[in-house]
C-alpha cells in the first residue's frame, strides 16, 4: 500500500509539473518534436499553390496541436523555381530557417511572388536538407514537403537520388505534391521522388481550395485580438513581435474568415509560442527569470516594480490567456464539428479525382506522425 500511494503521489506530482505553464521547460515531462520544412515552386503558374499554403498553414499547425504527446513544432520554409532568383544557386531560397516563430514563416510566405521558371526540385530538397538546422535527436519527427507541378528530374548538376539520399541519412521524411493530374507524364517522377524519400506523394489540383465558413468564425476573430493584449513585450524585438503579430493577423483576414479562424484556433494551441520577444511565453518555457532582468529589458508598466509585483502583473496575463485560450478552444471545437458535418455534404476532390493542399499536408503529417508513436 506505501509503495502504491508513493507511485500515485510521484505520478500526480509529474502530471502537475508538466500542466504548470510557470514551470521551467528544462523540468517538465519530454514532448515531441517536429520540425517541418515546405518547399514551394514559385515559377509563373503557382500562385494558386502559394495561396494554399498561406491559407492552411494554421491548419496544418491544428492537426499537430491535437497530437498526443503533443510536440514542439517547427517549421521552415523554401521556395524554388523563380528565375528572380540566383541562377548559381539553381534559382532556390531559402525563405526561413526552422524555428518555432510561426509568425515569420507566414510572413515569408506572404512575401513569397512567381517568376519564370526553372524548377530544380533535387536543388530544393538538398538545400531544404543540408542548409536548415535540423534538430540532431534520433526522436524528432523530420518531414519535407515539395510541391511543384514540372518534371522533378531537371536539374542538371544534382540527382534526385543523391538529393534523397541525403536526407534518408538525417532520418528525413520526403513527401510529394505534384500540382497536376496523375495520369500526366510528369507524375511518375513525383510518385518516384516520394517513393525514395520514405513519404507519400499526392496529386492535387493546387487552384482549388475549400474554404468553408462557419458561425464561430466571427467571434473566434476577436478572441484572437484579445488574445493579443496579453503579450508582454520584451528586450529589442518587442515592437517588432507585437507589430509582426498583429500584421499576420490582417494577412489571414485577407485570406478570408476560414483562414483567420484557424490562425486563431493556432495561436491559441500550445505550438504557437513567442518566447524571443513574449515574457508571458519565454516565463513559461524557463527561458527569462524576470526577477533577473534588468529594467531596460521591460515593458514600461513592469520597470518600477519590485519582484512580487513583477510576477503578480505576468500572472494576471498569463491568467487572461489561459481563460481566452479556454474559450477559443471550446469554439474550435464546435468549428471542427461543424465542418466535418458540412464535408461530409462536399466532395473531396475534384472532378479528375485531385484532391486539395490542405489533404495532400495533413494526410501525410498524420501517418508520418503516428509512425513515430503519436497518436490524434
Amino acid at each position: 500500500m506505501r509503495k502504491l500511494l508513493l507511485a500515485t503521489l510521484m505520478f500526480s506530482s509529474s502530471v502537475a509539473l508538466a500542466g504548470s505553464p510557470n514551470v521551467p521547460e528544462s523540468q517538465r515531462a519530454p514532448s515531441k518534436k517536429v520540425d517541418l520544412v515546405i518547399a514551394l515552386d514559385t515559377s509563373s503558374s503557382m500562385n494558386g499553390l502559394i495561396d494554399g499554403a498561406r491559407a492552411k498553414l494554421w491548419d496544418v499547425v491544428n492537426l499537430l496541436a491535437q497530437a498526443k504527446p503533443q510536440p514542439v513544432l517547427r517549421v521552415g520554409l523554401i521556395s524554388y523555381g523563380n528565375d528572380g532568383y540566383d541562377a548559381g544557386a539553381g534559382w532556390v531560397r531559402k525563405e526561413a530557417d526552422l524555428t518555432t516563430n510561426l509568425d515569420q514563416v507566414y510572413s515569408k510566405l506572404f512575401g513569397l511572388g512567381t517568376n519564370g521558371g526553372s524548377e530544380y526540385v533535387a536543388r530544393a530538397l538538398h538545400d531544404a536538407t543540408g542548409r536548415m538546422k535540423w534538430d540532431q535527436d534520433q526522436g524528432t519527427l523530420k518531414i519535407i514537403f515539395v510541391a511543384g507541378n514540372e518534371g522533378a528530374d531537371q536539374d542538371p548538376k544534382i540527382t534526385l537520388e543523391a538529393a534523397l539520399g541525403e536526407a534518408r541519412e538525417k532520418g528525413i521524411f520526403v513527401n510529394t505534391i505534384y500540382c497536376g493530374s496523375s495520369s500526366a507524364s510528369e507524375s511518375a517522377g513525383w510518385q518516384k521522388v516520394a517513393a525514395l524519400g520514405h513519404g507519400k506523394y499526392a496529386a492535387i489540383d493546387h487552384n482549388r481550395h475549400v474554404a468553408i465558413a462557419t458561425p464561430m468564425d466571427s467571434e473566434l476573430s476577436k478572441l484572437s485580438d484579445e488574445l493579443n493584449k496579453t503579450y508582454v513585450g520584451y528586450g529589442r524585438g518587442a515592437a517588432e513581435g507585437a507589430m509582426l503579430q498583429s500584421s499576420m493577423d490582417k494577412s489571414s483576414g485577407g485570406m478570408g474568415a476560414p483562414a483567420a479562424a484557424s490562425r486563431a484556433a493556432a495561436k491559441a494551441s500550445a505550438l504557437y509560442r513567442n518566447d524571443e520577444w513574449d515574457l508571458v511565453d519565454a516565463r513559461a518555457h524557463g527561458k527569462k527569470n524576470v526577477t533577473a532582468m534588468p529594467a531596460a529589458e521591460l515593458p514600461a508598466p513592469m520597470r518600477a516594480m519590485d519582484d512580487k509585483a513583477r510576477a503578480a502583473y505576468l500572472d494576471g496575463k498569463a491568467k487572461d490567456r489561459a481563460a481566452l485560450q479556454k474559450r477559443i478552444g471550446e469554439l474550435s471545437q464546435k468549428r471542427d464539428a461543424y465542418l466535418v458535418e458540412e464535408r461530409k455534404k462536399r466532395p473531396t476532390a475534384s472532378g479528375d479525382g485531385r484532391g486539395s493542399l490542405d489533404d495532400a499536408l495533413n494526410k501525410s503529417i498524420r501517418s508520418e506522425a503516428e509512425a513515430q508513436g503519436m497518436s490524434f
